[in-house]
């Protein structure tokens, strides 16, 4: 990551897509095969806007797919299996950013530690590019 801004909106996009995919998939649970309405797909798409911009790279899901279509509304079972896939990348590049230092984890910025406190990472990305 190269800026403090990116920085937040990685952990805004972390909170938002744990909060979508909590309520997704509890309407997923009774009734899976049920279209997601138009309101919730447009949070949603949003949400995925906002991952598209973050994940970049070998961090993006998949390289053709941006968003749903409002046209064709998915179900829940669909919404919550791309809700889940672009959480484990965001933590993926989550992971991928922060060092441990003096006794705590903080986030790169700049290629260098930056005094953002971070979590410790849950998933190994690999070699960065």
């Amino acid at each position: 990551m190269k800026t403090k801004e990116e920085v937040e909106e990685l952990e805004k996009l972390i909170g938002q897509l744990e909060g979508l995919h909590s309520e997704i998939s509890q309407l997923a649970k009774k009734s899976p095969n049920d279209g997601l309405n138009v309101f919730k797909l447009k949070l949603v798409n949003r949400v995925l806007q906002s991952g598209n911009r973050c994940l970049t790279g070998r961090y993006k899901p998949f390289e053709d797919f941006d968003e749903f279509d409002e046209s064709a509304l998915p179900t829940n079972s669909d919404v919550t299996m791309i809700l889940t896939l672009y959480m484990e990348q965001a933590e993926r590049f989550r992971s991928d950013n922060v060092v441990f230092q003096k006794g705590q984890w903080f986030y790169q910025v700049g290629g260098a530690p930056s005094n953002i406190k971070g979590r410790n990472p849950t998933r190994v990305g690999g070699e960065k590019k």
